[in-house]
């Protein structure tokens, strides 16, 4: 018996909308397991809290801003999105 290298498993397609919040019915852990990168209007971001491909638009924190409710204010950007694995 030969032993060859197994190609590693493969990873769970992009989705079109991803939330990096728990309690969002966007959000899948799995999909997590390895890191995303998210590329709008052609530059790289890192602040990217929730993505959708195909309404084209991501949101981002708004400053140390916080609601009532201590979680961080998101504002929408609208543009060229697109999500890759690194």
């Amino acid at each position: 018996m030969t032993d060859t290298p197994t190609a590693p498993a493969a990873a769970p397609p992009v989705p079109d909308r991803l939330s990096t919040d728990a309690r969002s019915p966007f959000f899948d852990a799995a999909v997590f397991e390895r890191d995303i990168g998210i590329r709008f209007n052609q530059k790289e971001r890192n602040d990217v809290a929730e993505y959708c491909i195909s309404e084209g638009w991501i949101r981002v924190q708004s400053g140390k801003s916080k609601d009532r409710h201590g979680q961080p204010l998101l504002i929408k950007l609208k543009g060229v999105v697109e999500a890759y694995y690194r």
